[in-house]
């Protein structure tokens, strides 16, 4: 079931995609060389309890983390740990929610860690291109489909492929809400778009293959064939004339 949104519910969901916003903003500052993952969730931590809301992925179904933090080949769902150290020449995809009066605000982005090569920060420009194709297609009257089929067509004729097992979400009371967002499929097809249905809009890129697996922490989510990926995130409200990026 869609749940759409009244006009007050987007206000609320407003504040909660500004405390998200800001505190990518905040560990994209802080965010270095040598830092290991587990200080990055702890500044996260405090970020967002200090804006009087609440870390929407700790304790989600288990996840023992403020945030997801993954590196180079891991797609998404990194857990933090005090062990992982985060290098120089590596990209780092910060995945975020943030939960306050009663809604919840969900982005992601892909950073490069100092001197990145020009192949990695291809990557990473081409998905957050590739989100942006997707949004230019939101709009009341659209489908799912033209969302999906957009962020495909730009990131395959660019050469990279599409993760298919992980896909964008509804979203607004709950993290996950209906629809269903892939980053894949045909134009015209899939749920109509109507004012007021909230969504997080997220491709997944790899550098090589569309291929996945599962890493033993039953989590963390990489590619099969040790290529980088790029994460790329934002929460979107549909409007009268289009969208409102509510986390950006």
């Amino acid at each position: 079931m869609i749940n759409v949104k009244s006009k007050d519910e987007i206000n609320l969901m407003r504040h909660a995609g500004a405390i998200v916003r800001d505190t990518l903003l905040y560990l994209e500052e802080k965010i270095c060389p040598g830092m290991t993952t587990k200080r990055l969730d702890t500044l996260a931590y405090e970020f967002i309890k200090k804006c009087g809301a609440e870390p929407s992925f700790l304790g989600y179904q288990g996840f023992p983390a403020s945030i997801c933090v993954s590196i180079d080949d891991e797609v998404v769902h990194g857990i933090p740990t005090a062990g992982r150290i985060i290098e120089e020449g590596q990209i780092v995809s910060v995945d975020v929610g943030a939960y306050i009066n009663g809604f919840h605000g969900d982005a992601a982005r892909t950073f490069a860690i100092g001197n990145v090569s020009p192949e990695k920060l291809r990557l990473i420009r081409t998905c957050e291109e590739s989100f942006f194709k997707g949004v230019e297609m939101v709009r009341p009257g659209a489908r799912i489909g033209d969302v999906s089929h957009a962020i495909q067509a730009h990131a395959e004729g660019a050469g990279y492929s599409v993760v298919r097992e992980m896909i964008g979400h509804g979203i607004g009371r709950e993290m996950h809400e209906d629809p269903n967002v892939p980053n894949y499929g045909q134009a015209g097809r899939g749920v109509r778009l109507d004012v007021g249905m909230a969504i997080a809009i997220e491709p997944m890129i790899n550098l090589g293959t569309r291929y996945i697996e599962i890493l033993e922490n039953e989590w963390t989510v990489a590619t099969v064939d040790g290529k980088p990926s790029a994460h790329y995130e934002n929460t979107v409200v549909v409007t009268e004339n289009g969208c409102e990026i509510l986390t950006k």
